[in-house]
């Protein structure tokens, strides 16, 4: 298990929880950012901060440090999922 900050640009993650204040946890929330949601690193700031990332169709720019508040787990894709994920993390 990692935080989502430490997924690299085209990396996906499963949402494990949102270690965050309650008022952020629930603006992320109805955002997407629920538990076993799927999210992908699209790009970066070119000083590394924030964070585009894709969640439930939404491409959504986080700070570092709310990013450093969300775990998330390893992503295994099914093998004809892969090209799907990449394209999508372009």
């Amino acid at each position: 298990m990692s935080v989502l900050s430490e997924l690299a640009v085209g990396e996906c993650g499963i949402l494990v929880a949102l270690d965050l204040p309650e008022s952020v946890q629930n603006h992320l929330m109805h955002m997407g950012f629920v538990p076993d949601a799927q999210v992908t690193a699209l790009r970066r700031a070119p000083a590394g901060d924030p964070t585009v990332y894709l969640v439930d169709g939404l491409e959504i720019a986080l700070r570092h440090e709310t990013a450093e508040g969300i775990r998330v787990r390893p992503f295994e894709a099914a093998a004809e999922d892969a090209p799907q994920l990449a394209e999508a993390a372009r």
